[in-house]
């Protein structure tokens, strides 16, 4: 682990994450708000179930979504490319002798060619134009047969889709559409929801994800504590 006078152990490749590496207690909470319902895991699943093969997680994090994927899957491959992240990812997941967690990034994998048959990666790289080299990556590791997913923000609908725009209004949703149909990549629209316990959790969720300007706006309009959100699964067989 880096100590606070340190720069952070990254990987070659490696794309800044400003939620994350920066507020991963915060994150963490998040995480636990999305999707409770399920509906990404739900969709994944028929298109492709991981029980009994080998999953590749690229941006793992500090290693959430790891445990349910290693309750059927042969094998869970995480790759993160922030040290941090990973020794956490590590911690959280040692009592699971078929899960193991590498440090690198999503352009270059620790992972010899053909072993994953799943991928997943979840507002991790892959957010349209640009990132090429991690597809030319994911060519590489996937067996034939086996399928990718991405899943990435939909800014069209669902009152999440409202703030990311105002946030972000700098992503052009019909180009990136346009990038993923392009390289042969599937849409399938998700709808869940962010499930907070608490509104106070609510709140610096929000403010991790947006600027000062735009988080303060969003909560003066909204109240309670869920939050319906759309989001785009892509998907791709290789």
């Amino acid at each position: 682990m880096t100590t606070p006078d340190e720069g952070p152990d990254l990987a070659p490749g490696a794309m800044p994450s400003p939620n994350i590496w920066h507020h991963t207690d915060v994150y963490e909470i998040e995480n636990r708000a999305v999707d409770r319902a399920g509906a990404i895991e739900s969709a994944m699943r028929g298109l492709a179930d991981w029980a009994g093969r080998d999953l590749l997680d690229v941006g793992c994090g500090t290693g959430f979504h790891l445990p349910l994927f290693a309750r059927t899957a042969a094998t869970v491959t995480g790759v993160e490319p922030h040290g941090d992240l990973a020794a956490v990812a590590r911690l959280r997941t040692r009592r699971l002798a078929h899960v193991r967690v590498l440090h690198g990034s999503a352009t270059a994998l620790p992972l010899a060619d053909g072993s994953v048959d799943v991928v997943h990666a979840r507002w991790a790289y892959f957010f349209g134009p640009g990132c090429e080299p991690g597809l030319a990556e994911l060519d590489r590791v996937v067996r034939p047969g086996g399928r990718a997913f991405v899943v990435d923000n939909d800014p069209t609908r669902s009152t999440f889709g409202a703030w990311f725009r105002r946030g972000y209004p700098m992503v052009d949703p019909d180009e990136v559409v346009a990038f993923w149909e392009g390289h042969g990549w599937e849409r399938h629209p998700v709808d869940m929801a962010w499930t907070f316990d608490a509104r106070e959790d609510l709140e610096a969720v929000v403010r991790i994800e947006f600027a000062p300007e735009v988080a303060e706006e969003v909560l003066a309009s909204h109240a309670g504590t869920e939050v319906d959100y759309a989001v785009n699964l892509w998907s791709r067989a290789f």
